[in-house]
């Protein structure tokens, strides 16, 4: 991990200053920049961040490379937290990789997203579904002390290729046990309320296999000792690979459950705006 020594004056339209990067494997990495003083935003939201490309070799004129990226800092948070891939050959990721502490970043100040308990009906228990860097908005809303108060229990599934890409997530989860604030809204009950369930589907960990297969299998629940997901009790979000999204969206469909929106709340949400 590397901290800042020293803020540079933002320069550049709607610039941010990385404070701190960290990398987990040759294809995950998370950063955090300064926040606007003006912003405001919903624990689950995402805004557009990037960088300035190359000159035009015509005009010589800049233009941004934007793309969506989930808060995954909290809505209280005094910085902002993000966490990304990384692409060889990707217009943006492939530089935004090498940013250090001092390092600016365009971030544009208008969040948006359907992962936030706006969206949902009230339940009793809710699932976060993620995989890969969809764990992002997730790792924002296990910070939000309204998850807690408005559930009894939360269950966040992460599933990613290889054991080194849960790093963020499991780092996330157990930084849960020293968040002051968390543990003063929840008191002694606080980790009784969650259950985390990484799973992996090419390197040999503790629990393999896709979580749509483990929940057509009954695994995960007899793993976890809940029951299976029921429109009255469950609420869910999902966030990962398009292909993912998708199935996970039937399956839960399946189940009873209905898509919400922040205009019309309902059982469950899935993010549109990526991923992986």
């Amino acid at each position: 991990m590397t901290q800042a020594t020293a803020t540079k004056v933002p320069t550049l339209p709607d610039a941010q200053t990385v404070t701190q990067v960290e990398h987990y494997t040759d294809r995950l990495f998370s950063f955090r920049c300064t926040r606007p003083a003006t912003l405001r935003f919903r624990s689950g939201e995402f805004v557009m961040i990037g960088l300035m490309g190359d000159p035009d070799p015509k005009t010589g004129k800049q233009k941004p490379l934007l793309r969506a990226y989930s808060i995954a800092s909290p809505s209280w948070d005094e910085e902002l937290e993000f966490y990304s891939i990384k692409v060889p050959d990707g217009p943006l990721t492939s530089r935004l990789q090498h940013i250090t502490p001092g390092d600016q970043i365009i971030l544009r100040p208008k969040p948006v997203g359907t992962l936030v308990h706006d969206a949902l009906l009230p339940g009793k228990r809710i699932w976060f579904f993620a995989t890969g860097t969809g764990f992002a908005p997730f790792a924002s809303l296990l910070r939000e002390p309204q998850t807690y108060e408005d559930y009894d229990e939360i269950i966040i599934t992460h599933t990613c290729r290889e054991a080194g890409e849960l790093t963020y997530g499991r780092n996330i989860i157990e930084s849960l046990k020293e968040d002051e604030l968390l543990n003063e809204v929840i008191g002694d009950g606080f980790w009784k309320k969650i259950k985390y369930y990484p799973t992996t589907t090419r390197e040999q960990s503790d629990k393999m296999g896709r979580i749509t297969d483990l929940m057509r299998s009954g695994e995960v629940y007899s793993d976890l000792g809940v029951d299976p997901l029921r429109p009255e009790t469950d609420r869910a979000m999902i966030c990962g690979n398009l292909a993912f999204n998708l199935e996970l969206k039937d399956m839960l469909e399946e189940y009873g459950l209905e898509e919400g929106a922040n205009s019309k709340p309902a059982q469950y949400v899935v993010e549109k705006a990526f991923l992986d």
